[in-house]
Formats: structure tokens, C-alpha cells, sequence
């Protein structure tokens, strides 16, 4: 039983670290106008990428430990 919910937990963070790296990865835009780079990204957004991906390096290490046991 310990294996089969360590074997969801490494599965889950790997879909929500996925995700965080995609959320990451699509917040930063840059737009250049007159030789001027401006900066678009949405700071809050990036941050909950990185909560996603600390929770998934969470998840994961969980789940190694159940299935191990």
C-alpha cells in the first residue's frame, strides 16, 4: 500500500513540477520598441511557478521515501 501511494505522490509532482516550469517559462515576455527592451512579466505568476515546483521536489522526495519503505 506504501508503494502504490509513494509511486502517485512521484507521479503527481512530476505533473506539478511540469507545470510550474511551463508557468515559469511562459511568464517572461520582452517587447523592444526603438532599440528600448521593456520587461513583461507578471512577478506574482512566477512566484506561484516556483511554489509549484518547491511542492513537486516535495512531493517527490516523499514519494521515494514511502516507496522505499
Amino acid at each position: 500500500m506504501r508503494q502504490l501511494i509513494g509511486l502517485a505522490l512521484i507521479i503527481s509532482s512530476l505533473g506539478l513540477g511540469y507545470q510550474g516550469i511551463q508557468q515559469i517559462s511562459d511568464n517572461s515576455t520582452s517587447l523592444e520598441i526603438l532599440n528600448i527592451e521593456i520587461d513583461l512579466s507578471h512577478k506574482s505568476e512566477k512566484q506561484e511557478g516556483y511554489m509549484y515546483v518547491g511542492l513537486a521536489v516535495l512531493l517527490f522526495v516523499g514519494g521515494i521515501y514511502l516507496f522505499k519503505k
